[in-house]
């Protein structure tokens, strides 16, 4: 088969694993700059070029679209499904994904647990917002914000008050919600491809920080898969429209609520963690779907 990766670049870990792995299955696999992939679109006749060649018979297409491409990149993804190719991910799911306030909207609505979030638009209406929250701690995040980043806690009222006049200065888009302060610093990453958990890993904060992202520094480990955040996980993949997902998960006193549902996961803390070949999985995935794709009647 033929398979497309869209990534910036070819050195990344997750781009070189599932290329590799690609390669393994005896797959042919070619990595291209989303942003280098150029558009014709007609009535008649569209098409993707990329260094003024024409791209034709793809079967299968990883996108590995980041945050700061999103609204190009998916276009290009979108071009790939009109063509035909089987994406792992579609272009509207990874849109739902990157606006954080629309993921939760859908999630809440399919009922599945979150943590209380709240959201304004208008400055003279912040006052009001903190009060449909209970009272500090609260974390504030900008909308599209990723690997912890445009992520504050603010600790009292006043800090509240500060952050979320400063970012509506700003012009910034952002979302309030409870600190989970049971699990400070800490959170579950569960892998899902397909309809399946492929690993799920315990995140950790080790300076006392509040978040647990990896690229912030935290540690990881491979955990068991529970019962409860196994299916949250891979109900929330589900309702996105995901086949591949890294599901964030907090634990409370409640049971497990998702955080955030991630459509471009990275491998590199998950594999490393587990030592689970989540690259080879990914690609099988794909294989099946194009071979289930080709059996259809057209």
């Amino acid at each position: 088969m033929r398979f497309v990766l869209l990534s910036r670049d070819a050195r990344l870990y997750s781009t070189r694993r599932l290329t590799e792995a690609a390669r393994a299955r005896g797959h042919r696999i070619r990595i291209l700059d989303p942003v280098r992939c150029y558009l014709s679109i007609s009535t008649q006749r569209s098409g993707i070029h990329y260094l003024g060649r024409e791209i034709t018979g793809v079967d299968g297409v990883l996108p590995r679209i980041g945050t700061s491409i999103t609204g190009y990149g998916t276009t290009v993804v979108r071009q790939f499904e009109l063509q035909g190719a089987t994406v792992q991910n579609p272009s509207a799911a990874i849109l739902r994904t990157r606006n954080k306030l629309c993921m939760l909207q859908h999630l809440s609505g399919a009922g599945i647990p979150i943590p209380e979030t709240a959201m304004a638009f208008a400055p003279e209406d912040n006052p009001d917002l903190l009060r449909l929250l209970p009272p500090p701690p609260l974390i504030i995040k900008l909308i599209e914000g990723s690997q912890g980043n445009g992520v504050v806690l603010a600790e009292n009222p006043e800090a509240a008050e500060s952050v979320t006049e400063t970012l509506r200065a700003l012009m910034a888009h952002f979302l309030v919600q409870r600190f989970v302060s049971e699990s400070r610093g800490r959170d579950l990453r569960y892998f899902v491809i397909g309809d399946e958990i492929a690993a799920a890993i315990e995140r950790k904060n080790q300076k006392g920080g509040f978040r647990a992202n990896l690229h912030q520094g935290a540690s990881a480990r491979r955990i068991r898969p529970a019962p409860g955040a196994s299916h949250l996980a891979r109900t929330s993949a589900r309702v996105l429209g995901l086949h591949v997902a890294g599901v964030d998960l907090l634990e409370t006193d409640s049971g497990p609520v998702v955080l955030e549902v991630n459509a471009t996961p990275g491998l590199e803390g998950v594999e490393k963690a587990t030592r689970a070949d989540i690259a080879g999985q990914m690609i099988e995935d794909l294989e099946q779907r194009i071979l289930e794709g080709r059996a259809q009647p057209p």
